[in-house]
């Protein structure tokens, strides 16, 4: 079965990976415990998600939240640059790039949508591509160095994100500040315990709004209601959970906060593409997974 990629086994220790592939052969779905964001430059190929196939162009970025899965088939010299970020960064040292609006869609709002199953596809201009193919490679240089360079690998990632921002279609002009302290305080209550049963009316009243104007704020700002940030938040902790333990199934959902185990298995396919045990059946190839192996 195909597997799951972990940081742990590819990331090296740091909150970035980086690398350009030039594919001609199949790469079969697979999921990450990661974020991960795949350019495609020039060639041919097809792309395979919960949600079927669609033909490859250049210019696509492809922006996975961890816990998701794709792949890739029908491979002609198919330019596929990778920039993959930690989860546990992204909740660390990496957790500013949330509070930058255009960050905040690209890496979270679009692959969090109702349906996304934690993959968005949108697509920039060639030139923006091909410029953040560029960084990419020069990131891989940058981690793949003798001498640690914390600071120049921050430098390209800000660089490969903002590349890709500024390509992107605009579209209608939605002029944002910084999330609404509400949000960013409700964000951090449902992270530090996703198992509590939290109520709307609770998280509502520990920030001293009314829970629809706090559920419109959500919806503003993240692109989603509190509790289905929160179902997002569980079915990323419960696919690191499949991948990395031997706890039983009905076990990882019940330390997620979905004690039904019934209800864990129809939530997280709903949110996944896969159920539990699918996920978890992926995942134990993952031994053998080297950085070289990773093109997407």
């Amino acid at each position: 079965m195909p597997a799951t990629l972990h940081e742990h086994a590819l990331f090296n220790g740091g909150p970035v990976l980086g690398g350009v592939h030039h594919l001609d052969l199949d790469i079969e779905p697979h999921a990450h415990d990661f974020l991960e964001i795949a350019v495609i430059g020039t060639g041919r190929g097809r792309h395979v998600t919960s949600q079927g196939e669609q033909p490859l162009r250049r210019g696509q970025v492809i922006v996975l939240r961890p816990g998701a899965w794709h792949g890739f088939r029908d491979c002609m010299d198919l330019t596929v640059a990778n920039c993959c970020l930690s989860a546990q960064a992204l909740r660390a040292e990496l957790a500013a790039l949330n509070d930058i609006p255009m960050l905040r869609q690209m890496l979270w709002t679009d692959p969090v949508a109702s349906g996304a199953h934690g993959v968005a596809v949108t697509t920039v201009d060639p030139v923006a591509a091909e410029d953040a193919i560029t960084e990419i490679s020069l990131l891989e240089r940058d981690l793949g160095a003798d001498q640690n360079r914390p600071g120049r690998v921050l430098g390209r990632l800000v660089t490969v994100l903002g590349v890709l921002a500024d390509g992107r279609d605009p579209g209608p002009a939605t002029p944002e500040s910084a999330v609404h302290p509400a949000v960013t305080a409700t964000i951090a209550r449902l992270e530090a315990a996703p198992a509590h049963p939290w109520r709307l009316d609770d998280l509502a009243r520990a920030v001293n709004l009314d829970p629809a104007y706090l559920g419109r704020l959500f919806g503003r700002y993240v692109g989603l209601t509190p509790l289905g940030f929160l179902a997002r938040l569980r079915a990323e902790r419960a696919a690191t959970l499949l991948a990395h333990s031997a706890l039983p199934v009905a076990r990882v959902g019940a330390t997620v906060g979905w004690d039904d185990p019934t209800y864990f298995a129809r939530r997280f396919r709903t949110l996944v593409g896969l159920t539990p045990t699918e996920y978890r059946r992926r995942s134990r190839s993952a031994a053998s997974v080297q950085l070289t192996q990773h093109p997407g």
